[in-house]
């Protein structure tokens, strides 16, 4: 079994900065890229930035400048900070996890549970 956990989500006021972090636990044997979504009231879920296991990263356009992920192989974690927060922002946000587990080649893509950003105006 596979867990990813977030925490770090909250309510904020524009401008602000909060860091969201996404642990993955479990018979885990490599994790391929790990990346955030949000999903806002009445919207589709969206990408907001993906890191590889080599450290590449792309970023949605709407957050570029603004949002950094980050991503700490040991302790299989990956982060996401964010700053210059805005309205526009506010959103559930999702970790993913492209990995592999024990006695599988397979490499199938894990969700966390989804923490809540709220950005007051």
């Amino acid at each position: 079994q596979v867990q990813l956990v977030e925490s770090g989500g909250g309510l904020v006021q524009a401008g602000g900065s909060l860091r969201l972090s996404c642990a993955a636990s479990g018979n885990i044997v490599s994790i391929n890229a790990m990346s955030w979504y949000r999903q806002g009231p009445g919207k589709q879920r969206e990408l907001v930035a993906t890191i590889t296991n080599d450290g590449r990263t792309n970023y949605a356009d709407s957050v570029k400048g603004r949002f950094t992920i980050s991503r700490d192989n040991a302790k299989n974690t990956v982060y996401l900070q964010m700053n210059s927060l805005k309205p526009e922002d506010t959103a559930v946000y999702y970790c993913g996890a492209d990995l592999t587990v024990r006695y599988s080649t397979v490499i199938r893509r894990y969700w966390g549970q989804g923490t809540q950003v709220t950005v007051s105006s």
